[in-house]
C-alpha cells in the first residue's frame, strides 16, 4: 500500500508528514475542527507505508492521517491507540520526539 510522505528540516528538528493516497487534498471537518490535508504539506512523494514507517525512526516530528498509516504506526509501536483522534471517522495521529 502506497502513501504521500514529506520529509521536511525545520530548525533543529525532522518533520515528517504522511497521508494516506486518497486522502490528499481533502478537507475533513467534525465539530469545530476542519482538518486541511493540503498537497504542499503532505506530498512529498509516494511511498510504500513500510518505507514511512522506516523514515519515523530519524524524525522528531511525525504527522500521520489515515487508516492505512495510523494502523501500520499503531502496530510497529509507535504511536499509542489511545493517542489517535478521529476526524469525520480519519484517524490522525502525531509523534513529537522532545
Amino acid at each position: 500500500m502506497e502513501v504521500y510522505v514529506n520529509l521536511k528540516q525545520v530548525g533543529r528538528n525532522v518533520l515528517l508528514a504522511v497521508c494516506d493516497c486518497e486522502l490528499l487534498g481533502k478537507t475533513l471537518r467534525e465539530g469545530k475542527i476542519v482538518f486541511h490535508i493540503k498537497d504542499e504539506f503532505y506530498n512529498g512523494r509516494k511511498a510504500t507505508v513500510d518505507e514511512a514507517m522506516g523514515m519515523i525512526d530519524n524524525s522528531t516530528i511525525v504527522n500521520l492521517v489515515g487508516k492505512t498509516c495510523v494502523e501500520k504506526a499503531i502496530s510497529k509501536g509507535y504511536v499509542h491507540p489511545e493517542a489517535v483522534i478521529k476526524i469525520e471517522g480519519i484517524p490522525h495521529a502525531q509523534i513529537m520526539k522532545l
